[in-house]
């Protein structure tokens, strides 16, 4: 090598296209692994002669930890290792083709070469990333589509609400947005297992298992002053309500601005959000999934209980819970450790709930164990199981005497409706039968007691359990609410309590009835209504009583989740008695996005986004919100004068489109009445 740096060129936009990092807009050559890369580099004479080049990664590079490859040129790629052919030659200069193995810890290289005894030369760096295109990586994806869907979309659909009312928002994951590649390096840096054992942590970076369980830990702000920080108290001071976020790329960048210190606030959807970005950013394919009806399961029993008073009031009593909705991930990886019927599909939850190994992280538990209720298998698999498969108990306890009574047993509330998002598509898929065998069967049973079992539930006595005589009795009547009427904010809700008699003598029912305003976990936050009544029923008699709860009586109790819980507890005089509750969430007004004329890289296009104010009163403090990868840079957020009752408001802005293709727009708008009126629009840009 002569004295002089040697100059290298990378050849970027060639290999990214090659290696599918073209949308990455970085000055660095971004790479995967398993799959040549070509460089051109000059100020060599004599290129074929005893060339090595050096390789190098984290703190300590060396051979042992598969840390550093040092390789010459050679005439074929290794199937090993790593290795470098001769492409061409000129008088001094070189093109080479270089490949690494596919099992290469991923993550930034230091590049340099050596022509005989003179001293290496560096070369620059480079990233290298999985590659689910290739069939040798542990996270190969046979179908393009799913690879294009769960690695380079950057637009996601997330779905919330509850099992009789599912809704839907858009999410813009933007994983190849600005420095979000490096926020994302600097996460694996900041983890708790590189801070104890730099060394062993990045030579495990080869393996996207171990990567998903520290990432999974890293997302949430617990244990190790990760990116988001918790908080499910309703009261959202000093940061953002977690539903006002529209995309993951602000959370990343203002961890890292803030010298990392963890973001506020987040949720379920948000730590599945940011973990999604991380992981397909990454290169690991990896989509949100919503389990509705998510237990929680905090004794591991297997088994939810949920304590009333006499009221019919929820109470806060013990650990266990039932959510209305939980987000997790799915990433898609080879379980090398288990057995090959294990890999596809495996398990990662960042939100954090209870510890594992000491820590706030969930998994990877393999979708395949959790369905066949292999709870031992690596990791985490009985919460995970517990989640889509928990028996629930409802007791009425007396703080007065501390008895509990059983109300009754279910064991099909949980887990309804498993969704994620279409490949290619913005529509919903069910994932449900991928979980758990049908709900009732003869082999979702056995695939229960098959858990219970493994997990030593089947023999010990366990004294909080009901007695077989509680949960053989049977009610006298039935009860449900149904809906009469539209679930909008702003708007009365109308209900109707259902009881029907199924005895063939008449029975006199007193009912308590409560309604509350709660979180999307069902945690009670305000009282909105009680009411008593006392009814009797005729023999196999069926009566409707309709309840009204006026705007008024709920606008200021309501959560920014929009959900309330109503619950009436039955007191049958001489029988047993039965609780009725339903979970409603409330829709909000509609909110319009149109593209006023064609959508063309690098031109100018004008947005309408239009809101009309549906209550009678008039709303301040909007606010409109605008983000989308591609679109605009960061987030766009415009002030909107109040609006009057009825009033239309129409708020006009200019995109300046970077790249062609199917785009999407997310729109979020706030006012003092209305939180978060979210909704998305996908925009096609042409050259």
């Amino acid at each position: 090598i002569a004295a002089t740096q040697p100059s290298t060129n990378w050849h970027l936009k060639e290999n990214a296209r090659e290696h599918h990092t073209s949308k990455f807009s970085s000055e660095e050559l971004i790479v995967r692994r398993g799959q040549a890369f070509t460089i051109t580099f000059n100020g060599t004479e004599r290129p074929e002669q005893n060339l090595i080049f050096i390789a190098e990664t984290g703190p300590k590079p060396s051979k042992a930890t598969k840390t550093l490859a040092t390789f010459g040129i050679s005439s074929t790629v290794s199937k090993e290792g790593w290795s470098a052919v001769l492409q061409s030659t000129s008088s001094n200069s070189a093109s080479i083709s270089i490949s690494s193995p596919h099992n290469a810890v991923i993550g930034r290289y230091r590049l340099s070469v050596q022509s005989g005894s003179s001293s290496p030369a560096n070369l620059g760096t480079f990233v290298l990333l999985f590659n689910p295109w290739s069939s040798g990586d542990d996270v190969f994806m046979p179908n393009k589509a799913e690879c294009e869907e769960y690695v380079l979309e950057e637009f996601g659909i997330i779905f919330a609400g509850n099992k009789n009312h599912i809704s839907s928002f858009g999410w813009n994951f933007g994983q190849f947005q600005g420095d979000i590649l490096n926020i994302c390096l600097s996460i694996m840096d900041r983890s708790l297992y590189y801070r104890q054992d730099p060394v062993t942590d990045v030579s495990h970076r080869h393996d996207p298992r171990y990567l998903g369980r520290v990432l999974s830990a890293m997302v949430n702000a617990n244990d190790d002053q990760g990116v988001v920080l918790g908080n499910w108290s309703g009261k959202y001071e000093g940061g953002k309500n977690p539903s006002s976020w529209t995309g993951s790329g602000e959370i990343l960048q203002s961890w890292k601005k803030s010298g990392f210190k963890p973001v506020k606030y987040g949720q379920c959807w948000v730590f599945a959000a940011v973990l999604t970005t991380v992981l397909r950013c990454l290169g690991i394919p990896t989509r949100t999934i919503t389990n509705f009806s998510s237990a929680h399961d905090a004794d591991g029993n297997l088994r939810v209980d949920e304590f009333y008073d006499a009221e019919g009031n929820h109470l806060e009593r013990g650990a266990d819970s039932v959510w209305n909705f939980h987000v997790w991930n799915e990433s898609w990886f080879t379980r090398n450790d288990l057995g090959p019927s294990y890999s596809g599909w495996q398990i990662l939850d960042a939100t954090p709930q209870e510890e594992s190994g000491g820590i706030y992280q969930c998994g990877p538990a393999s979708r395949h164990a959790i369905k066949e209720g292999e709870v031992d298998l690596d990791y985490d698999g009985p919460f995970v199981f517990a989640e889509v498969n928990a028996d629930c108990m409802y007791w009425n306890y007396d703080s007065a005497t501390g008895k509990k009574t059983l109300i009754f047993s279910k064991s099909t509330e949980i887990s309804d409706s498993i969704s994620t998002k279409a490949v290619g598509r913005d529509d919903r898929v069910d994932v449900t039968s991928d979980y758990k065998y049908e709900e009732g069967s003869a082999k979702e049973r056995d695939v229960f007691k098959k858990a219970r079992k493994k997990l030593g539930l089947e023999d010990k006595f366990d004294p909080t359990a009901p007695k077989r005589e509680e949960i053989e009795q049977k009610p006298d009547i039935s009860g449900k609410f149904k809906v009469a009427g539209s679930l909008e904010v702003g708007k009365d809700l109308n209900l109707l309590l259902v009881l029907e008699n199924l005895q063939s003598d008449a029975k006199t029912v007193n009912v308590n009835m409560t309604a509350w305003s709660t979180l999307y976990t069902r945690r009670r936050v305000n009282q909105i209504w009680k009411d008593s009544i006392s009814v009797t029923l005729a023999p196999k008699e069926e009566k409707q009583f309709p309840i009204k709860i006026k705007y008024p009586e709920y606008q200021q109790q309501l959560t920014t989740d929009k959900t309330i819980q109503v619950t009436a507890l039955c007191h049958v005089e001489g029988g047993i008695q039965v609780l009725v509750k339903r979970n409603i969430t409330l829709d909000n007004p509609a909110i319009d996005i149109r593209v006023l004329g064609e959508a063309k890289v690098n031109k100018e296009v004008v947005v309408e986004v239009a809101f009309t104010n549906p209550i009678d009163v008039e709303v301040k403090d909007c606010v409109l919100q605008v983000e989308g990868s591609d679109l605009l840079q960061g987030v766009l957020e415009l002030r909107i004068p109040p609006l009057k009752a009825s009033e239309k408001s129409s708020t006009k802005f200019k995109l300046i489109p970077s790249e062609a293709g199917p785009k999407h727009l997310l729109v979020n708008f706030s006012c003092d009445q209305f939180a978060d009126i979210k909704t998305f629009k996908m925009v096609n840009v042409i050259n």
